[in-house]
């Protein structure tokens, strides 16, 4: 028998091998399963590649993805390099590729912008302008540290029963990279301030977790509303940089109002591990950023 004919024989048995194991499958695999196999979904209903991810612990974790509920964040336009002034640009278009125009308020912004380098050093939260004609969200920009970079688009879509959704893609910029080492800290410094965390992460629970601002040891009683809120945390998992849902019981307060020195939320770790916290709390009209880091421990 020829060479050629050897393979032909050789890569037909192979098909009906293939063949036989499929229709075997359907048989003792329930039929919804087989089904999201097919088109490219786990048996939860995700994406592959797009949407929350699903780990381990079984909790889905958010920020890790272009794309979820039918709406992708667009290729970032931003300088290259550090020491450049520029813009930084995007836009959150449908899976058929139309820019979004219209988006509903959450927290006085109709869009937040987090972008924080892999080591967690270098977190900004920042509200671009959108450009109704274009569908584009641009603010000025420039990189201080070369690395790599996560930015979040965090929005929720027009219509009745939108979900919250938050999408990143990461970015490479060119300059000097001197990593930060992160150790677990429960007082730090924001500016004049001093900020203490009370309370412990675990792993697959929510927790409740304290900030308290003092200045010069003294209590601080004037936090202002900043966004709708005395204060706003977010909260990444170090390594990938999953983005935590984070939820606050306060309601929003009157303008004129003022709050402290402590600041409570409630925070779910999905996995143990460790996590990067940062407050944003204002004060005299200004906002700090006081960043801290907790393990989550399996409880």
């Amino acid at each position: 028998m020829k060479a050629g004919t050897r393979l032909s024989l050789y890569a037909l048995g192979l098909i009906v091998a293939f063949v036989a194991a499929f229709g075997i499958a359907r048989a003792v695999v329930p039929e919804s399963m087989v089904a999201d196999w097919e088109s490219g979904r786990d048996a939860a209903g995700h994406d592959g590649g797009h949407g929350a991810g699903h780990d381990g612990a079984g909790q889905d974790v958010t920020g890790l993805s272009l794309g979820a509920g039918g709406y992708l964040l667009s290729p970032i336009e931003a300088p290259a390099v550090t020491g450049q002034d520029g813009r930084l640009s995007f836009q959150i278009r449908t899976e058929a590729g139309e820019p979004v125009t219209e988006f509903a308020t959450v927290h006085q912004q109709d869009l937040h912008l987090i972008v924080v380098r892999s080591d967690g050093a270098s977190f900004r939260h920042a509200h671009p302008q959108l450009d109704t004609a274009t569908g584009t969200w641009s603010l000025p920009w420039r990189w201080d540290a070369g690395g790599t970079y996560r930015l979040y688009a965090d929005f929720t879509p027009t219509g009745p029963d939108a979900p919250a959704l938050t999408l990143s893609r990461l970015v490479e910029v060119r300059g000097d990279f001197d990593p930060v080492p992160t150790a677990p800290s429960r007082t730090v410094q924001a500016g004049a301030y001093t900020v203490t965390l009370d309370g412990d992460l675990a792993a697959a629970q929510t927790r409740g977790l304290t900030m308290t601002v003092t200045r010069d040891g003294a209590p601080v009683t004037g936090l202002e509303p900043y966004l709708g809120a005395f204060g706003h945390l977010v909260v990444l998992r170090a390594g990938d940089l999953a983005y935590l849902h984070v939820h606050s019981d306060e309601a929003e307060p009157a303008a004129d109002a003022r709050s402290g020195p402590e600041l409570i939320f409630d925070v779910e770790a999905p996995t143990a591990g460790r996590y990067l916290l940062y407050l944003d709390f204002q004060v005299d009209g200004q906002v700090h950023t006081a960043a801290f880091v907790l393990d989550a421990d399996t409880d």
